[in-house]
């Protein structure tokens, strides 16, 4: 099973590198870029867990392991099963 979790700052939580980005598209001409946040991707196989089993481990994963849950926020999709 391929699983698929993003990992990105909150709202709240200034996005330096996100700001740089939004410059530079605004100095090549691209106006209508109103914000940028940047943020990780993870892609993840698992083996030997049914469905129920991997949407209860993949927020685990998330949350322990490949997320900052101060300051970031994850989502996540299971791609294949």
């Amino acid at each position: 099973m391929k699983v698929r979790i993003l990992v990105s700052l909150k709202e709240s939580v200034l996005d330096p590198q996100g700001q740089t980005v939004r410059n530079a598209l605004h100095t090549l001409g691209y106006q209508a870029v109103r914000d940028v946040r940047q943020g990780k991707v993870f892609e993840i196989e698992l083996e030997g867990l049914d469905r129920a089993e991997a949407e209860k481990i993949i927020p685990e994963i998330a949350d322990r392991v490949l997320a900052n849950p101060i300051i970031e926020k994850f989502s996540w999709e299971i791609l294949e099963a």
